[in-house]
């Protein structure tokens, strides 16, 4: 049975735009929609949209993640792989290694992180939210993980992640002191100004939005992957040996 072979580049433009998903209240469950089926009465919530609104604010208004360009960042959804409202929230996949490095050696063979390209832009941060599962969590606790999946972009934006001292690098050796810490700057964030008209949609449960909304929409990337490179490719740089998930939760 031969291997699927990877590409090496998603490429999305006005023409060729990237895939979207719905997802549906439909007796007390979670129903995907395919495009054909996503008309509906009420004006769906796209999620994307509404979130890099609020990340937008947030990063207008946060000084420690002021190095946030979110033109180079994007944001979409999955499902919840069953009903449970603990588990995974939210995660960021950087698109670079160490450094900012394209290439990386693994286990004496050279990969590249997919590329992912947008509109002519290349994009360092792929920022991924799990539905119904974060919207069914307490105002509060949203707000919460959405500074804590920024803070963990890298302060020089080079498609790296934030690394800290030691072993912990992803959360420090604390994941309490680290959680306290995004709680302040979220009340930070509250108390100087925020606008709530970018921050509503947070206010409300899934089921709310589907009510209100009909459903709700967002962008559904591909989980970029490693693929294997020649070694003529390969450029001086910073190497790292990845990890089998190289994203933060």
């Amino acid at each position: 049975m031969s291997q699927v072979k990877l590409p090496f580049m998603y490429s999305w433009d006005a023409t060729s735009p990237p895939p979207r998903m719905a997802i549906r209240l439909c007796e007390r469950r979670t129903v995907r929609v395919a495009d054909s089926e996503s008309d509906t009465a009420a004006e769906p919530i796209d999620f994307s949209r509404a979130m890099t609104g609020l990340c937008a604010d947030i990063v207008a208004r946060t000084p420690d993640l002021a190095h946030v360009d979110l033109s180079r960042t994007l944001v979409s959804i999955t499902a919840a792989r069953n009903g449970r409202r603990h588990g995974l929230q939210a995660r960021v996949t950087p698109l670079r290694f160490r450094g900012g490095g394209l290439t990386t050696i693994y286990r004496g063979r050279p990969y590249q992180v997919q590329r992912v390209i947008l509109e002519g832009r290349e994009i360092l941060y792929l920022v991924t939210f799990v539905l119904p599962r974060f919207l069914n969590r307490d105002f509060d606790d949203k707000l919460v993980t959405v500074f804590h999946e920024l803070f963990h972009i890298s302060p020089a934006f080079d498609g790296d992640l934030r690394r800290h001292n030691g072993r912990y690098c992803a959360h420090t050796a604390s994941q309490k002191k680290y959680d306290a810490h995004m709680a302040k700057l979220a009340n930070a964030y509250l108390r100087d100004g925020a606008n709530p008209d970018c921050y509503a949609f947070l206010r409300y449960s899934f089921a709310q939005l589907c009510r209100r909304h009909g459903m709700v929409t967002g962008l559904q990337l591909p989980r970029p992957q490693l693929v294997p490179v020649p070694l003529t490719s390969l450029r001086p740089g910073p190497w790292i040996a990845p990890s089998p998930n190289n994203s933060a939760g």
